[in-house]
């Protein structure tokens, strides 16, 4: 299998002074966004965000925005977070999925003792990448974990400075039980790059451009300390020092693209002298009603979670609905999208199916990134067992733990 060569990162702000504020950060995303539109078939076709592109992306910010001010970041709250993806993806979805995934490396930092943080993270737009679901073995040894095994999905790990993954816990070459003395434990553990092999797996329908190639790690020694679970918060406190604050801003990519697409689709129409075609009407302002409902439906419930754990409380305090209406949200978000998507498909019918129609790449992107487990109905079963009192099947969608499972 061919081997990906590791791009050269550097830190931002080389050239460009780092933005401190959401404003700066959403303005700098907002200006790129045309830029990475017209590179977006390049993009494409390398199936990895190209050098240049990652610094663009580096200089917008949003590598550092989940860092607190007690780091000196400018820690932009979960709706503020989700904003930036929006913009970023509203000019290519594989670079805003990168800058989603690649921005959680500043609320991973909660989760690791702040000492440490500082220590991995000297520059705070650093990017990690990783697949969090534990794929992997790290056996126990003195001072921290061998680590080894590979892991699918690893989005932005191509430019990324760490790798985040998740492996199953053995002592002795036994199974490590967990908390309870019966489930097989797990962890998070975070490694240099250097220490990754990646490999170049990455040939999907769409989401091309985000490279979230297949990686493989082999007996790498992990000090305890670069370890984390969504369990035990280290350092930090407030909204984003919480076991889910990194699936928040993943709804920013579904609406990036179905704004996109929709306004695409309303240019295309005025310039084709459709203004006044019943069909292209009525399907322009459903999917307007669509977008408008459930962006709403995303903030809303972004804005409910921020007041509540602003103002001291916890995930606890949110009534079962509230609760619910995160993770639902999330999902409903990536399935408008792509239903959004496909009714604007077919509107603009033939001129749509020739490449590189962007809304032919938009068609993939969203059928992809709907494969996701938060767009699933596993999410569905989640949110209504949490509404019953029931056992939910992926149980971090609500913020709930293992440890308090």
């Amino acid at each position: 299998m061919t081997v990906v060569e590791p791009l050269s990162t550097r830190p931002a702000g080389d050239n460009l002074a780092a933005p401190s504020t959401a404003a700066e950060i959403l303005a700098r995303a907002r200006a790129l966004a045309p830029v990475l539109r017209d590179r977006a078939e390049e993009i494409e076709q390398a199936r990895r965000l190209p050098a240049d592109v990652v610094e663009l992306l580096r200089a917008t910010g949003v590598f550092r925005m989940g860092f607190g001010r007690d780091r000196g970041g400018p820690e932009l709250t979960s709706i503020e977070q989700t904003e930036v993806i929006e913009a970023l993806a509203y000019g290519d979805a594989g670079v805003g999925w990168c800058a989603m995934i690649g921005s959680d490396t500043g609320l991973y930092a909660s989760f690791l003792d702040p000492a440490v943080a500082d220590e991995m993270f000297p520059s705070l737009d650093m990017v990690t990448a990783g697949l969090l679901f534990p794929n992997g073995r790290a056996e126990i040894v003195p001072g921290g974990y061998r680590l080894t095994g590979r892991w699918q999905f690893g989005s932005g790990v191509t430019h990324a400075d760490w790798v985040i993954s998740g492996a199953f816990l053995y002592r002795d070459g036994r199974p490590e039980p967990g908390a309870d003395g019966q489930a097989h434990d797990s962890i998070l553990l975070m490694v240099p790059k250097a220490d990754v092999e990646v490999l170049d797996t990455w040939h999907t329908t769409g989401l091309a451009g985000s490279g979230s190639c297949d990686y493989t790690i082999t007996g790498i020694f992990v000090p305890a300390e670069h370890t984390l679970t969504f369990a035990e918060v280290r350092g930090g406190t407030g909204p984003l020092a919480q076991p889910e604050v990194h699936m928040r801003n993943m709804p920013g990519v579904a609406l990036g693209v179905a704004r996109a697409a929709i306004d695409h689709a309303r240019d295309a129409a005025v310039s084709a002298g459709r203004a006044d075609d019943y069909r292209t009407q009525i399907t322009l302002a459903d999917c307007e009603a669509d977008f408008a409902a459930t962006r709403h439906g995303v903030y809303g419930a972004l804005r409910r979670q921020h007041e509540v754990l602003a103002a001291g409380g916890t995930l606890d305090d949110l009534t079962a609905a509230e609760r619910a209406a995160l993770p639902l949200s999330r999902r409903h978000a990536f399935r408008t999208a792509r239903s959004i998507v496909t009714r604007l498909y077919d509107l603009l019918q033939t001129s749509a199916i020739y490449r590189p129609s962007p809304l032919d790449r938009w068609l993939r992107d969203t059928t992809t990134m709907c494969q996701h487990i938060v767009a699933q109905d596993r999410i569905l079963q989640t949110a209504g067992a949490h509404l019953l009192g029931g056992k939910p099947a992926f149980p971090l969608a609500l913020g709930i733990t293992s440890a308090r499972r």
